[in-house]
């Protein structure tokens, strides 16, 4: 990068701008969280349809993540930053003004592509402006702190504006910041772009893998009210998967792929991903129920209820220093085996405690070490995707990994949300006459313990998958101490 050519370049002052842009983005992940009941009631959302309020944001951003990281080595970082910032505040926007699901959802959709512009340029910015050493891991830190601080902040901002505002506030307040962030950016951050790298751009292969996954999460969302072996369901089902296989022979195809698939021969990369496509669908599903379930069940506000999830983050942290600790002293498999037991346990805990007349403190008992071992195992996971790649390769494999965690979060949220709905229309569907309410909160309690459930077993699941097929000689770089346990956010 030519630095010359920015008069008021200081790549501290950098950190802080895409720091800020990288923050709103995560912010806005967990923010919705405290005010889908709200916005359930005002717009009229089902049950079923709730769930697309997540997960169209999730979808697009994971699956545009790699073409936007790929877009800004070519036309420029601060330029991708820039058209980022403006796409998800313009979104934010529009969502604020939604007056249907429909119109809200496709708003949620556009702004994870805003999102998919403005992280991976974000932290292409951090690697250029910082040399390879102690500044670098230094501004890593500090950007991982904000990803961890973000979702914190996000649960209790999102609790304050519903409650002393509207739901639509919680959308509004990102653009009076992502005006500020443009201007900053325009100041002092660099507009660097890639050298002799090739201008193409594997738009055919980011279009099939989100149309692909978007129609199989749509597939399974819907299956609770078509039948999961209906028509409908398979067809919508079997054209995903059709799109998901065009999207491999386009990467094999291609003369610049999206993603290079030899990568996946790596088997601490493949290993690393795939568990954490398992890991993601089962913890990351949890804020989804456990909002509903403390507003819904327990009569929480918007604003305690994002007060309940402190002891997630508190959790998540206390989980992600203990691995950095131990992993160099008993080895990254059994700090990485015993994190995801441990998060499956909280979840099944959770499932117990969950319950009509049910109280914080046993929702606590399973939250937080469910947030120890989700902390663990995602600092884990992190080092097992990202090592061993060669440096030309670094960039993607975090991509890689990124993707992983938001595709893995929507599919499972899909996934665990038809289940708890068709868990819920069972039992409505047992009972004689109009049910009364206290039977309409124990139908709804008997989906939410059964997502929990399942969602424990997803993580157990990908605890055996991790024993199976992570080998010492996977991690023994990590081991060793050749690499530094800092987060790829």
């Amino acid at each position: 990068m030519n630095r010359s050519n920015h008069p008021h370049f200081n790549p501290w002052l950098a950190l802080v701008v895409v720091c800020f842009g990288q923050f709103m983005v995560v912010l806005d992940a967990t923010i919705v969280n405290v005010a889908l009941p709200a916005i359930q009631t005002d717009l009229g959302f089902s049950d079923t349809s709730l769930a697309w309020v997540v997960n169209a944001y999730t979808l697009f951003f994971g699956g545009f993540l790699l073409l936007g990281g790929r877009a800004a080595d070519l036309l420029g970082r601060r330029s991708l930053f820039l058209a980022g910032v403006g796409v998800f505040s313009a979104a934010s926007l529009f969502n604020g003004l939604a007056t249907s699901e429909t119109m809200l959802i496709v708003g949620r959709a556009i702004q994870g592509l805003g999102g998919a512009m403005l992280s991976p340029a974000a932290l292409s910015v951090i690697t250029t402006s910082f040399g390879e050493g102690p500044e670098r891991t230094k501004a890593l830190s500090v950007w991982a702190g904000v990803a961890a601080g973000g979702g914190a902040v996000g649960l209790l901002l999102g609790g304050f504006l519903v409650e002393s505002l509207s739901w639509e506030w919680i959308f509004f307040v990102n653009v009076p910041v992502g005006v500020g962030i443009v201007f900053a950016a325009l100041k002092w951050v660099p507009n660097s772009v890639q050298e002799g790298a090739m201008r193409h751009f594997d738009i055919a292969g980011a279009t099939t893998v989100t149309g692909g996954l978007v129609a199989l999460v749509y597939a399974i969302v819907e299956a609770s009210s078509w039948g999961w072996t209906s028509g409908k369901t398979l067809g919508v089902a079997a054209l995903g998967i059709a799109l998901l296989v065009a999207f491999v022979f386009i990467e094999r195809r291609s003369p610049a792929p999206l993603v290079r698939l030899e990568l996946f021969k790596l088997r601490s990369l493949a290993t690393g991903n795939g568990v954490f496509l398992m890991v993601a669908g089962g913890l990351f599903a949890m804020f989804y129920f456990a909002s509903l379930y403390l507003q819904n069940i327990l009569g929480y506000s918007p604003l305690t209820t994002g007060l309940a999830f402190l002891p997630v983050t508190a959790g998540i942290g206390i989980g992600a220093t203990i691995a950095e600790k131990l992993i160099p002293r008993v080895g990254l498999r059994p700090v990485l085996l015993t994190g995801m037991l441990v998060a499956a346990a909280g979840l099944a805990i959770l499932a117990a405690t969950t319950k009509v007349g049910g109280h914080y403190p046993g929702v606590v008992g399973g939250l937080f070490p469910m947030s120890i071992g989700m902390g663990a195992t995602f600092v884990s996971l992190t080092l097992v995707a990202t090592t061993n790649v060669e440096e030309r390769d670094a960039g993607l494999a975090s991509g890689i990994f990124n993707t992983s965690q938001q595709i893995g979060g929507a599919l499972g949220l899909a996934v665990l949300a038809s289940i708890a709905n068709s868990k819920t229309t069972d039992f409505l569907g047992g009972i004689v006459g109009k049910p009364s309410v206290v039977e309409q909160q124990e139908a709804l309690v008997s989906g939410f313990q059964t997502a929990f459930i399942v969602a424990a077993a997803l993580v157990a699941a990908g605890t055996v998958a991790a024993a199976l097929l992570l080998r010492r000689r996977d991690v023994a770089r990590i081991e060793s101490g050749e690499v530094s346990a800092v987060p790829v956010a």
